[in-house]
């Protein structure tokens, strides 16, 4: 649980801080422009206006359709029934995005900071138990940083880590229990990422 709180707090933190901003930002893009105005100052060095850009996001999973985090076994009910202590499928996911631009001038402009935290709530078998229980289940997650290069061109390293339980599922949940790895285990990337086309409003 311990660790759970160390992502869910700055997690929150950022969110909040993120809804606080925002107002200021779409009032900011949607004034209109005065003839004869001077023009704008440079932005700062350092922490620019514009330095956080992320996205939150909510998702329910009908059921039938759980959300496997790779956890469990997907016959878990077979042995244990709807009593099966391996029960980590999840109903819910809060997930995000937040890329944070630290300088705001000079070539380190380009450069960024990147997280992406997926949390996982439910309790759930299949073909044996479907509920609209929240439990926490766990959270994966990776970071990383990266360069803007050009043309939309971004150089990425990211960083993905093992899937973190919370709670009671913390601990080895029987013969269905598959390990800590996850959806996707461990890993290091170095990856180039091109964006195309704009989108709309």
């Amino acid at each position: 649980m311990k660790r759970a709180l160390l992502w869910i707090v700055p997690f929150s933190a950022l969110c909040l801080t993120m809804f606080l901003a925002m107002p200021g930002i779409v009032l900011a893009q949607e004034a209109p422009a005065k003839k004869g105005a001077p023009a704008a100052a440079p932005d700062r060095l350092f922490f620019p206006h514009d330095m956080f850009w992320g996205y939150g996001q909510f998702d329910l999973a009908p059921p039938h359709n759980e959300i496997d985090p790779n956890l469990c076994r997907a016959d878990a009910g077979i042995s244990g029934g709807v009593n099966d202590p391996c029960n980590a499928f999840a109903r819910y996911m809060l997930s995000g995005y937040v890329e944070i631009r630290p300088f705001g001038r000079t070539q380190l402009r380009r450069f960024f900071l990147f997280g992406e935290p997926k949390f996982l709530f439910g309790k759930n078998l299949p073909q044996t138990l479907y509920t609209w229980s929240v439990d926490a289940i766990g959270v994966e997650r990776s970071w990383g940083a990266g360069i803007y290069l050009a043309k939309g061109f971004e150089m990425r390293v990211t960083q993905h880590f093992l899937f973190s339980r919370f709670g009671v599922r913390d601990r080895n949940l029987g013969s269905a229990d598959l390990g800590p790895n996850g959806p996707w285990g461990r890993y290091n990337t170095i990856g180039v990422r091109k964006y195309f086309g704009q989108r709309r409003d």
